[in-house]
């Protein structure tokens, strides 16, 4: 008998059906469904897990918040629970006699250790075992899943011990760092703040930024513009630019605010080509769908809907070079019977020779790519994505755009203007992937020498702006290239950081909350990159077989030793300046009754409610909803005089309230 384990359900169902061509039988062992079949003359059973069914915590004496000081956690050995008994059991009763186990989880660190969790799991219940073989693929397809069981491979332990040490090594410092920033500044129960390994250093990059923009000065600067016009109108800019002396454009601006004609002193004329974007790997197409207004964490989500549904390749991965082993044009041929049809033709007949290739490439899994279509139209976000994955597939083997660009220099009164046109000649690759923005400017035909009429002379005036928030595509680019996090990791970092509620995602940016918890840990090594950054590496050596789990775990645990010497030196500065942004970030206005601000709390049975700071003086409580984020509007009610909170949840469109639960009902 061979058992096959998959990471989910579904993933296990669709290679049950793929292997089986459709014969396979389900059955439930206790609540779990397991896929029963015949194949190559042998019986075959096939069951999916959810994702880790062991995880990794302190032990339960450890529990104790208040009663263990953190530091001590460091040296404290986590123990391997099992999580998901109800599947553990089924394991057991299917392993009764001699299996030959098959590992088809995902293959990358995390479907590894998954993998290797249950393989140990399952030498506990026997160890006679026939065979132990891992099933490797990119794609749930039949071409893929048929030629990963006829080659099987060996499990990866390297890869599972990579996957491992990043479990450990999270779980002790996210407890050691939270447990200390939490107690240090009172903030425990449902209040408490989460600090971690990899979402400390990647907040930092926020704060910094949010520091660059609320600190910048803008400064003012002007532009000499001429409009003219040659069977159309078109602007020509002083050869300068920008002019950051008032007194001097003003004294350019005298000399050819009467002008009426332009002289043609030079044109150029350019075919540029413009080459295609590379293919997709999981941080460019991050970056792409938070351009589509798709959340980095909702892209992820639904790619691997996508993926398991076997519609696109396997979304993790940093490869962006097509592998010569795939076949592009059996792709095409299968995107001929979709919406894509018209643009997988002009591919066919017109495409490039090869495809457009990135800067990474490697061998675990090929960049994102479209390997089926859809039984039935996908709607929403979903459809968004998956249409978004073939345009760019398609741009990848599609022709170089053909632009035309013109720059022409004209003399007004002895003073250079420059204008420069653009036109798109063939848009080739631009047609089938139009998520950029399109800039034509034709210019007219110019001739030297000729000369052009003047419209208008005019002074623009602007100032310097401050550095742009980071989007969500940004973020995980700059995490990538600090080596913050994993393709897999980074955007559940961002969004766990949402959860936490260190930022805020329209525009992406730090509370004061986060800005207070960056600020207070100072020059502490846990909020700089570099330190993380040497952790990846290490992981990155221990799948390679050229470092252990055990030393890379032991040098952590010293980084960590240092940190907190480190910040056990600012307790009362960590203290002051959290409990100040916290009641800052809490407060809603102020108390009608005795004017002291108005913040919200936390009851004892994790209710929210806002509260008078005068207490107990002023014993002015109001409730509020339990969900949501409340957001202060600066407004009063005209009957109550209680501030007016605006109410944000998710699904749902924002509503405004004020506090008086009286006032609110009439």
């Amino acid at each position: 008998m061979k058992l096959v384990i998959c990471e989910k359900n579904i993933a296990a169902s669709r290679i049950a059906s793929i292997l089986s061509k459709g014969s396979v039988k389900r059955k439930n062992v206790g609540s779990v469904p397991v896929y029963e079949f015949d194949y190559q003359e042998e019986q075959w059973r096939v069951i999916g897990l959810r994702g880790h069914i062991i995880n990794l915590d302190y032990p339960v004496d450890y529990n104790a918040w208040k009663k263990i000081d953190p530091k001590d956690l460091i040296s404290v050995e986590p123990e391997k629970k099992i999580t998901e008994k109800h599947i553990a059991t089924a394991l057991k009763t299917l392993v009764d006699k001699n299996p030959f186990i098959i590992v088809a989880t995902d293959f990358d660190r995390e479907g590894e250790l998954i993998g290797v969790e249950v393989l140990n799991l399952i030498r506990t219940y026997t160890s006679d075992f026939l065979g132990i073989k891992r099933a490797r693929f990119s794609a749930i397809t039949g071409f893929e899943i048929h030629n990963a069981f006829s080659h099987l491979a060996e499990v990866d332990y390297n890869l599972s011990s990579a996957g491992e040490s990043r479990q450990i090594i999270d779980l002790i410092w996210g407890a050691v760092l939270t447990r200390f920033i939490s107690l240090t500044s009172n903030k425990v129960g449902r209040d408490f703040l989460s600090i971690g390994r990899v979402q400390s250093p990647t907040l930092a990059l926020l704060v910094e930024r949010e520091k660059e923009i609320t600190s910048f000065v803008s400064k003012p600067f002007w532009k000499l513009l001429a409009r003219m016009k040659k069977d159309v109108s078109f602007d020509a800019i002083h050869e300068k630019g920008q002019f950051w002396e008032k007194e001097e454009i003003d004294k350019r601006y005298d000399v050819v605010k009467d002008a009426t004609e332009a002289i043609v002193v030079k044109v150029n004329k350019e075919i540029k080509k413009e080459y295609p974007p590379p293919p997709f790997s999981t941080t460019t197409f991050l970056q792409a769908a938070s351009q589509q207004n798709i959340s980095a964490s909702q892209a992820m989500s639904l790619a691997e809907e996508l993926y398991v549904s076997g519609l696109i390749s396997y979304p993790r991965t940093d490869n962006t070079v097509y592998p010569s082993s795939l076949n592009l044009k059996n792709i095409l041929e299968k995107l001929k019977h979709s919406t894509f049809s018209k643009d997988v033709e002009e591919v066919l007949s017109n495409g490039r020779s090869y495809p457009t290739r990135g800067k990474k490439q490697t061998t675990d899994h090929p960049p994102i790519h479209p390997v089926g279509v859809p039984s039935s139209e996908l709607t929403g976000a979903k459809k968004k994505i998956y249409e978004l994955i073939v345009r760019r597939f398609l741009a990848t083997l599609s022709k170089d755009a053909v632009a035309e660009i013109v720059e022409a220099v004209f003399d007004i009164e002895g003073e250079l203007f420059e204008s420069h046109g653009y036109v798109l000649v063939e848009p080739n690759w631009k047609a089938v992937y139009p998520y950029f923005t399109k800039k034509d400017t034709p210019l007219p035909e110019l001739v030297q020498s000729e000369k052009i009429k003047i419209t208008q002379i005019s002074i623009k005036e602007d100032t310097t702006k401050p550095p742009s928030r980071y989007s969500q595509g940004s973020l995980i680019a700059a995490m990538e290239q600090l080596s913050l996090g994993t393709k897999s990791t980074r955007h559940e970092i961002i969004q766990k950081l949402y959860q936490r509620k260190y930022i805020k995602l329209s525009p992406l940016s730090p509370t004061p909350l986060a800005i207070a918890v960056i600020e207070a840990m100072g020059d502490c090594q846990v909020v700089k990159p570099k330190m993380t950054a040497r952790l990846e590496t290490d992981m990155d050596l221990i799948a390679e077989g050229k470092k252990t789990l055990e030393e890379t775990v032991k040098e952590s645990r010293d980084l960590l030793k240092k940190a907190m010497t480190e910040l056990e030196k600012r307790k009362d500065h960590i203290n002051s300046t959290i409990n100040k942004a916290h009641r800052e970030q809490n407060y809603v206005g102020r108390c009608p009754k005795c004017g002291k601000d108005l913040v919200i709390k936390i009851s004892r049975n994790r209710k929210r409610f806002v509260a008078c700071t005068g207490y107990p003086e002023c014993r002015n409580t109001y409730p509020v909803p339990n969900s949501g984020m409340i957001i202060p509007t600066d407004k009063i009610c005209k009957k109550c005089q209680t501030p007016v909170l605006r109410i944000k949840s998710k699904g749902k469109r924002p509503w405004e309230m004020c506090l008086d639960p009286e006032c609110s009902r009439t």
